[in-house]
């Protein structure tokens, strides 16, 4: 059984947590914690679902999701997701999210991580991870539109592949 913190609309921890997959009350959120890593190409390293996992089984998806669960916070829930998934060590402690993304019960928060890592020594985690892949962000709009990829809005894409080592939002 897996516990989630519940924010109230401020982001603030409300004390009280909730069992993953139960129904939130009205003013109830959570967080969500998402890695995008890129190579110095400029690719995004992608990772497919399992096609038993319940929920975009088999569909591509970026680098690393997952729910931050109680007691963590954003950086140690992207740490541990990292980790977990992937089998890659990244220490988050001093890194702030480039940006977080309201949604109806939650906050997502989004790491852009610049890293050529070697994918033949990631550790996969087998109960979600398939494969994975470097790939262009032309590659995942083709793959949206064909429904190889979990259908995130095309400017999210773009903008993850734009705001990749800078943060802010002017230029």
């Amino acid at each position: 059984m897996e516990l989630l913190d519940i924010y109230d609309k401020d982001r603030i921890k409300t004390g009280k947590t909730i069992e993953r997959g139960s129904d939130f009350s009205e003013g109830e959120y959570h967080l969500v914690v998402h890695i995008c890593i890129f190579n110095s190409k400029g690719e995004m390293l992608i990772q497919q679902r399992q096609p038993f996992k319940a929920g975009w089984s088999s569909m591509w998806d970026i680098t690393v999701g997952g729910s931050a669960v109680a007691g963590d916070s954003s950086q140690t829930a992207a740490q541990r997701e990292l980790f977990e998934e992937l089998g890659y060590k990244m220490n988050f402690r001093d890194v702030r999210p480039h940006f977080t993304v309201n949604f109806d019960k939650g906050f997502d928060d989004y790491y852009l991580v610049e890293a050529d890592i070697d994918i033949t020594k990631l550790q996969l985690q087998y109960e979600e991870v398939k494969q994975v892949k470097w790939t262009t962000k032309e590659m995942i709009l083709k793959m949206i539109d064909s429904e190889e990829f979990i259908p995130y809005y095309k400017n999210l894409i773009e903008l993850l592949f734009d705001m990749r080592k800078k943060f802010g939002a002017h230029i």
